[in-house]
């Protein structure tokens, strides 16, 4: 027995500054396993709840991460048995910094997109407004996110923009959307009129849902109009110009007919000649 613990703490000299014995390389195997088997239960733990497309996502990006762990364990587990790793730990924080000051925005994207399929914040099919583009969700990557627009163009979103910006997630609480058209009128309008007919405009789009109702604000008395808006409920936001289109087609011409005009802005210029 003495002479195999002598056999397992036998130092072997790699270098003029690194040295390892077996039993160094059998605690580190132990712990290499040990930490496989927590991350195992880790990594299920946090993707237990996910889709089976995102959970072989996050099992990808977790792999390499993995690997990540794994090294800094080794280089831990050698340091606190007494191997001298100076000189590794050195090289390995220059390597470090200089890769991670280069894919900074990389990291950022991955570990975004980490983020994006652990708490769920985007699906794919919702339709999201980001710094001002709206597009419906067609695949969510580790690095980005595409998404096509109402044009049918191609949106490539990298994926730390989410934690950068504010994201407006149309559909999180289903399909169903408030939208609305504004329109103002001539001061001296009759105002139930004008009221009466902006819901006979939407009311009968074969878009617009009936429950909720339409609604008419009075939203203010402008320096030109008065000025209304009328909110309406559609089941597909993503197209949502197109009924608003058609409403408006529909309001000018109801108002027409009713001779309610829809002013625009008129200044009064007054000329002072310069008598001599």
């Amino acid at each position: 027995m003495k002479d195999l613990l002598e056999i397992l703490n036998k130092s072997y000299q790699l270098t003029d500054n690194i040295s390892i014995s077996i039993m160094d390389v059998i605690i580190l195997v132990v712990v290499l396993v040990a930490a496989s088997l927590v991350l195992t239960m880790f990594r299920k733990l946090i993707s237990r709840n996910l889709p089976y497309d995102d959970k072989k996502k996050f099992k990808a990006v977790f792999s390499y991460a993995k690997w990540v762990i794994y090294v800094i364990i080794m280089l831990i587990t050698f340091h606190s048995l007494g191997v001298n790793v100076t000189g590794i730990f050195a090289a390995s924080a220059a390597l470090l910094i200089g890769i991670g000051l280069a894919l900074q925005t990389l990291f950022q994207d991955i570990i975004s997109g980490v983020f994006i399929l652990v708490d769920q914040t985007v699906h794919v099919g919702d339709i999201i407004e980001l710094e001002g583009k709206i597009g419906r969700v067609e695949e969510i990557k580790l690095r980005t996110t595409r998404a096509v627009t109402v044009d049918n163009k191609v949106l490539i979103i990298p994926n730390h923009l989410y934690l950068t910006n504010s994201l407006y997630n149309w559909t999180q609480n289903g399909t169903l959307t408030r939208e609305s058209v504004s329109v103002g009128v001539a001061y001296g309008s009759d105002v139930q009129l004008v009221k009466k007919l902006l819901i006979q405009a939407v009311k009968y789009h074969p878009d617009v849902l009936n429950d909720p109702p339409p609604t008419v604000l009075f939203t203010n008395f402008g320096d030109s109009s008065l000025n209304f808006k009328v909110a309406f409920t559609l089941n597909d936001s993503f197209n949502a110009r197109i009924p608003s289109s058609d409403i408006r087609f529909e309001i000018d011409r109801l108002f027409r007919e009713h001779n309610i005009s829809i002013p625009f802005p008129q200044r009064d210029i007054h000329i002072i000649e310069k008598k001599n």
